[in-house]
């Protein structure tokens, strides 16, 4: 099945560079571009894209407040944030809207186009570094430093490990053979935790089972597609030394698939 795909993004040079990234996956086809929220908003009622690549912060209108629209006129429609922010803040706010994933623009063009069919099928995507930096927030703070207990806020614990599973990065499918389950009974179960906690989606429940220390950070993102797959969230490890879309490590500076201003 092709994926249907719209680019958000303010920066002309980031748009054209992700098309490059994209050209080489033949079951993704961009159908649109857009490069503020409001539009971002207009293009997902009009080209019904099956995954939205959001930037968070652009003129006329933030990616924040445009996935909260979009995912309210077009619920099946997957945002997948892609940013050069890291700060654990602005991770929550995009989860609570309505994300599904959030990576940042150093992400290899490999892990790119992993990321956008990992969403596309139910998987939920953060940055790893993302995930520590939110661990490391909550443990200073005092959160996050007691296991959760059993029966916490009426969780069971088959609850418990549905969502671990799914803090993992786990599709319904997967939960379902490795618990033991029917598909039907782990999407059974995920209601009723969304319902108990008051999540919006896979990646909100996923930020809740890391804020209540469910699972260890270097376990949490993501499950390769294959053993010998690559982290589809980590940064090559290699230099930048090729002038790629993308750039390596934390303090490369984003190259033709991204924007230095975001």
């Amino acid at each position: 099945m092709t994926i249907r795909l719209l680019i958000v993004d303010d920066q002309s040079l980031t748009r054209v560079g992700l098309r490059v990234v994209l050209q080489d996956a033949a079951d993704i086809e961009v159908v649109g571009e857009a490069e503020s929220g409001p539009e971002a908003v207009r293009l997902t009622a009009q080209l019904k894209p099956n995954v939205v690549l959001m930037d968070l912060k652009m003129p006329g209108g933030d990616g924040i407040e445009a996935t909260r629209a979009i995912k309210q006129e077009c619920p099946a429609t997957q945002v997948l944030i892609l940013t050069v922010y890291s700060e654990p803040g602005l991770f929550r706010k995009a989860i609570a809207a309505g994300a599904v994933g959030y990576v940042l623009k150093d992400i290899s063009p490999e892990n790119m186009i992993r990321a956008i069919r990992a969403v596309h099928q139910g998987r939920t995507m953060i940055n790893t570094n993302i995930a520590r930096q939110l661990l490391e927030d909550l443990a200073s703070n005092g959160f996050g430093t007691e296991p959760v207990r059993r029966g916490l806020h009426g969780l069971t614990d088959r609850d418990l490990e549905v969502l671990v599973e799914v803090a993992r990065g786990l599709a319904d499918k997967e939960i379902a053979a490795k618990l033991f389950l029917s598909e039907s009974t782990v999407k059974s179960h995920l209601r009723s935790i969304y319902r108990r906690l008051g999540l919006r989606n896979r990646a909100h429940a996923a930020a809740w089972a890391i804020e209540k220390n469910l699972l260890q950070p270097q376990t949490t993102w993501p499950r390769p597609d294959a053993a010998d797959s690559p982290d589809p969230l980590a940064a090559p490890k290699e230099a930048p030394s090729r002038g790629n879309a993308t750039g390596t490590g934390p303090g490369a500076k984003p190259g033709r698939a991204s924007s230095p201003t975001d």
